[in-house]
């Protein structure tokens, strides 16, 4: 039989240590980032200001919530994990940091606020732009999505799904995997609402000399006004249209069908709605039913992609169909990043906690880009945290310089510093 010890099977006992220990010493790595682009400063700048001398500044209630999505929290109440690394927070220059319940009375209160939402739309911007005018691209292709988060919360309604919940628009860039802008939404507003006014809101985020060149969207999109503003803008589209009545008039004048994909069929023929400034292709893949519907004449199920695009119809079709990446981005959000739960019984608070979940995720997307090595960036949050953010280390000072000291390989230490170095470069050079 084996021996057992007073305070369980194996030979330790666990004691309280007074020593300067970080359970969590990578965490550095996202704040240290943050201040080289300058975001606790346009937090501050942007956001109202507190009641008086003796509040706590915006980037108080901000930067602990990036740190703890980031480290994997979602609940207002984990935020006491950060609260308690008291020598990550002294390394990082963090002395006083508000109670959870402050925090969600400051998410009340920014969401009560018009100037809340606004100031971290401008937060969200000031990322993009620090990402977008270092990439050497000038046209990007725009993805753009709604999701359901399932919420019980009093102000939640009910979705399509037939589930309570909110359903956020997303604006991503696809090339870059970044959020170029979102709208909170309740769960009974339909994707397609103010479809146009969230493409010119996207627009409108993009840097001088940056620019949207194509427009991805599902059915949501499928719209005059939408289509309009593309051919206006010289912006090319490939949105998948609804199967109304005009449109399957007009599949049943296509006489060329090519072989397409395993069982499937393209062909291509021309559409125009009431309202359309212009005609567009429509590009048609049909395949046989499975089994025929009663009082169905129709053997083929279809899938129609509306566009202004010109090349050869299976390319536009395989364009289109890359929109599937905007999926991996959303489960990266709100899995990655605990969006796929809401804190407070208020949409408005809400929609708050949301934008500063977008403004965690596109700094772990900048810090892909900018800072870490190559290889990192298809490396999920998960990963991250997993090689880099969960490493324990000691602080200690000597001769009047504070050591972070990291039991760790050496090539770790080495990216360490490379990550460092160039957060520097990002400031200062």
């Amino acid at each position: 039989m084996s021996k057992k010890y007073k305070e369980g099977i194996l030979p330790f006992k666990v004691v309280a240590t007074d020593e300067p220990l970080i359970a969590r010493g990578g965490l550095v790595l996202p704040y240290e980032f943050a201040r080289a682009i300058k975001l606790p400063e346009v937090i501050d700048r942007e956001l109202p200001p507190p009641g008086s001398g003796r509040g706590y500044k915006p980037s108080q209630f901000v930067m602990p919530l990036v740190l703890m999505l980031h480290g994997g929290g979602k609940k207002l109440n984990e935020l006491r994990e950060i609260k308690g690394e008291v020598s990550l927070r002294e390394l990082l220059e963090m002395e006083g940091l508000p109670a959870s319940c402050t925090v969600g009375d400051w998410l009340r209160r920014m969401g009560k606020d018009s100037k809340g939402l606004s100031g971290l739309a401008k937060v969200e911007r000031h990322e993009i732009v620090e990402v977008l005018r270092r990439d050497k691209r000038n046209d990007y292709t725009l993805d753009n999505d709604a999701t359901i988060i399932e919420s019980e919360k009093e102000e939640a309604k009910w979705t399509y799904k037939k589930e309570k919940g909110y359903q956020p628009l997303l604006g991503f860039i696809s090339e870059l995997g970044l959020v170029i802008g979102e709208e909170f939404r309740n769960g009974n507003i339909p994707a397609g609402a103010g479809a146009l006014e969230f493409l010119k809101y996207c627009e409108s985020m993009m840097p001088k000399g940056k620019r949207i060149k194509y427009y991805r969207s599902d059915s949501a999109a499928y719209q005059a006004n939408v289509m309009n503003h593309c051919f206006d803008h010289d912006m090319l589209f490939t949105i998948t249209a609804d199967q109304d009545r005009a449109v399957k008039d007009d599949i049943k004048t296509i006489k060329e069908w090519k072989p397409y994909e395993k069982d499937r069929e393209i062909g291509e023929t021309i559409h125009t709605m009431n309202n359309t400034k212009e005609a567009f292709s429509l590009i048609v893949q049909r395949w046989p039913k499975v089994q025929a519907e009663l009082f169905d004449p129709d053997p083929y199920c279809y899938h129609v992609i509306a566009t202004n695009r010109e090349e050869p119809v299976e390319e536009v079709v395989h364009l289109h169909n890359q929109r599937g990446q905007v999926e991996n981005f959303i489960k990266e959000l709100k899995e990655g990043f605990g969006m796929d739960w809401m804190p407070c019984g208020e949409t408005y608070a809400n929609a708050v906690f949301f934008r500063i979940g977008v403004i965690a995720y596109n700094l772990f997307i900048a810090m892909k880009l900018l800072a870490l090595p190559p290889w990192y960036r298809t490396f999920t949050i998960q990963t991250v945290r997993w090689r880099l953010y969960q490493v324990a280390g000691a602080v200690a000072r000597h001769a009047n310089q504070v050591w972070l000291k990291l039991k760790v390989p050496l090539e770790k230490i080495e990216l360490f510093c490379r990550f460092r170095v160039r957060c520097y470069e990002l400031a200062y050079g």
